[in-house]
């Protein structure tokens, strides 16, 4: 088991210095174009991924497929553990889109010429993996040695779905953003930037860029999001292999995927409905997971991607054709 942990580390140190070398070498605004094709990329890559998920799981490489899932008692085997890989895979990718929203309105607020926000949604991106990787071992060994832990979960996503449904037409204010605050009192910064350095020197002392804390903002709200998605995924299953790896993968392309996404988010503004209902639809299956495998039995993983998917699809469907309403005209 070490040797997969291992290789697949491996893996995405090479995808991420490969990430690094092409598309973070110098300051330039990313095309929409080069984002499409880098987003499509990453897309394809994890998606092919889920061969050598079927493949593992299938014969027993290196231990895999050999314990039984805490969230079903089942052994995965490779069918099973490739439909929840891919599942987990587009829940998560389906739940990172809302903190693309966020991350739009930090870059707004603090106005981040568009050649630097590469730079800092890279790092960004980096740290996310790091501290998601953390989030997932403690997740792991809760639920592996605490069972009633899944249904605390659900009933989190639960009452966040229905919360985001009621406040859906409210958006961030990065003024009012605790962590901007506490950030901006305690910390040396200049309202100056210094081409893409996090970090300088004014005045004989050592201050921090506006880059500096748009990484600080954007390196806080993966972690607040993250507490709704690395949850969400434990509705599929607790195998640590599985969890990481469509966390991880779903993290990877974020970068890419906002250039490519950052100026058409104001037309999808459905989706923000479609990830509410996601969240509900995830907590009432890890609520009622027991009497839902009773009824659809073993296919209850693909019953919920197919939900997830049909929930995306009708949120961007509707954001698309549906026309928006009118601002109210000011009388004179």
């Amino acid at each position: 088991m070490i040797f997969t942990w291992l290789g697949f580390i491996l893996l995405i140190i090479s995808l991420v210095i490969l990430d690094l070398g092409l598309l973070n070498r110098r300051p330039a605004t990313v095309s929409f174009s080069k984002s499409l094709i880098w987003a499509a990329g990453w897309v394809s890559v994890s998606l092919a991924f889920t061969t050598v998920v079927y493949d593992g799981y299938a014969n027993h490489r290196f231990g895999l497929g050999t314990i039984p899932d805490a969230v079903d008692g089942r052994i995965n085997d490779g069918p099973t553990a490739a439909s929840k890989y891919l599942t987990g895979y587009v829940l998560e990718k389906a739940l990172s889109v809302d903190n693309l929203f966020v991350i739009a309105v930090i870059f707004q607020f603090l106005a981040i010429p568009a050649e630097y926000q590469h730079r800092v949604l890279f790092w960004g991106v980096f740290g996310a993996m790091v501290l998601r990787g953390l989030m997932i071992g403690i997740g792991v060994e809760l639920v592996v040695h605490h069972h009633w832990v899944l249904y605390v979960f659900g009933a989190f996503l639960l009452f966040t779905g229905v919360r985001l449904l009621i406040l859906r037409d409210r958006p961030p204010d990065p003024a009012r953003d605790p962590v901007m605050r506490i950030a901006r009192r305690f910390l040396p910064f200049t309202p100056r930037y210094h081409g893409k350095r996090l970090m300088t020197i004014e005045n004989g002392r050592r201050v921090l860029t506006p880059l500096a804390l748009a990484m600080i903002l954007v390196e806080t709200s993966d972690l607040m999001f993250a507490t709704d998605s690395i949850p969400a995924v434990f509705s599929v299953t607790a195998d640590p292999l599985l969890v990481f790896t469509s966390n991880i993968f779903a993290v990877l392309g974020l970068r890419t995927l906002y250039f490519a996404l950052a100026g058409l988010m104001q037309r999808f503004r459905y989706v923000k409905i479609s990830l509410a209902l996601i969240l509900v639809v995830v907590g009432v299956k890890m609520i009622a997971g027991h009497w839902i495998k009773q009824a659809v039995g073993q296919y209850a993983v693909l019953y919920l991607l197919g939900i997830v998917g049909l929930l995306l699809t009708a949120g961007v469907t509707a954001s698309l054709v549906l026309p928006r309403a009118r601002e109210p005209v000011a009388s004179t």
